[in-house]
This record gives C-alpha cells, sequence and structure tokens, in this order.
C-alpha cells in the first residue's frame, strides 16, 4: 500500500497496442494536490497513459492509486462535437447533478443549458466537459489537452479557472499539454514521455532551452536513465 502522502505510482508501466509498444517502462509518483503535466512529441503516449491510468487499456506493470481515490477525467473534445443533445440534456445524464450551479462553478451563465452541445465555442465546451467531470467531487482530476480548439483568449482563463477549482477542492491535476509557458505557469511537475521517460522533476527545470529542445524533439531515443530522478524517492 502506498503512503499517504502519494496519491499514485506507476511502476514497470508497458503498454502494447496492436504488437506496437506505445509505453515502455513508465515509473513515477506523484504526490496528492499537486499539478503534474505530461509532455512529448505526438505519438509519444500521452493519451494512451492517461487511460491505462483509468484501466481503458491493457498494459503489464502496476498502477498504485491511493485508497478510496476518485478519478474524473476531461477527454479531448472532438467527440463531442457531433452529439445532437443540449448541454442541460448532457449534464443530467446522471441523477444528482444541478445543472446551474455546475455551470457557476465553471465561470458560465445558466443559459447555456439550452445551447446544443455542437454550437458551443471550444471554451464553452471544455468548461461543460470540466462541469461534467467535477460533478462528483473528484479527487484527481485527468485533463487530456486542456486547451485543444480553444482561442488564445480562454486558454488562460481555462486553466486559471482550473488552478482555483484544484485548490479549493484540494485535486490532484494530470494534463497534458504542449504549450511550455503552461507547463511553466501552471504545473509543479512535469512527465516528459517519448514511449519511455525522457525526463520527470520540476515544471522550472524545462525552462532550461538545452533540455527543453531535447524533450520536445521527435524521436529521441530512450535513456538509460532518465534526465531526473523520481523527485519523491
Amino acid at each position: 500500500m502506498i503512503s499517504d502522502e502519494i496519491i499514485l505510482r506507476v511502476t514497470n508501466l508497458s503498454v502494447t497496442l496492436q504488437n506496437q509498444a506505445v509505453l515502455s517502462n513508465i515509473n513515477f509518483a506523484i504526490k496528492k494536490g499537486i499539478t503534474l503535466a505530461i509532455i512529448g512529441p505526438n505519438g509519444a503516449g500521452k493519451s494512451v497513459l492517461l487511460r491505462a491510468l483509468l484501466n481503458l487499456v491493457p498494459y503489464s506493470g502496476e498502477i498504485e492509486w491511493r485508497e478510496k481515490v476518485k478519478i474524473g477525467y476531461v477527454p479531448q473534445i472532438v467527440a463531442f462535437r457531433d452529439i445532437p443533445i443540449s448541454v442541460l440534456e448532457f449534464l443530467t445524464i446522471k441523477k444528482g447533478v444541478k445543472p446551474a450551479e455546475a455551470m457557476r462553478a465553471v465561470g458560465l451563465d445558466d443559459g447555456i443549458l439550452k445551447k446544443s452541445l455542437g454550437v458551443l465555442s471550444g471554451g464553452q465546451l471544455r468548461r461543460v466537459l470540466i462541469a461534467w467531470a467535477i460533478k462528483d467531487r473528484p479527487s484527481v482530476l485527468l485533463f487530456d489537452e486542456p486547451t485543444t480548439g480553444v482561442d488564445i483568449d480562454s486558454e488562460e482563463a481555462i486553466y486559471d479557472m482550473l488552478r482555483q477549482l484544484t485548490h479549493l477542492n484540494n485535486m490532484t491535476l494530470i494534463l497534458i499539454s504542449h504549450d511550455r509557458h503552461i507547463v511553466r505557469d501552471y504545473s509543479d511537475y512535469v512527465l516528459a514521455l517519448d514511449s519511455c521517460v525522457q525526463f520527470f522533476g520540476e515544471s522550472k527545470e524545462v525552462m532550461n532551452p538545452e533540455l527543453a529542445n531535447k524533450l520536445y524533439r521527435e524521436g529521441h531515443a530512450c535513456p538509460v536513465e532518465p534526465l531526473a530522478g523520481d523527485p519523491l524517492g
């Protein structure tokens, strides 16, 4: 059993899909209440890692969540564009949701409840999906590409809202991001993937230009040891 301060520990995690190794020997651990950014080039296995953490893909190795952890998940928004239902209908698929209250929690007016999911802006749809994900008061929120399809003006607002929500609710946030300044300004730790762990450490460290260029470059070979050790020991 993992200690009380650790909310997630991943040991020797590997994922193979369609006879292709997607993730190899992934190891890291995070404390509760922190924000972890997952970075890496396209095809690095970032979304697959989130799905493995949710037990949605087969894997080898070990994923240990703290006892009684409750997980919320915000997927990429593309799949929701063609769903012909209103925001109200979407939010009330499951019982116990107070739609107007849920909208206020993510900074939206309850007038949006009558609109179809398909007509919402990228920023509005992201906020609706966040409202859905946090309605059960999760202790961990997994977020796949928070600002994909979101205009620049909405991007900072969404991250500010996420920071406030996680702080108020003492949530741990695990998010995928390609944006270096988001990693710097809104996360505590960073996990750099390219099928294996390239780096795991404090986010401020990846602002070093030489290190950042290595981490964001496609086809970077797996190191014998990651560029940083487990900061939690």
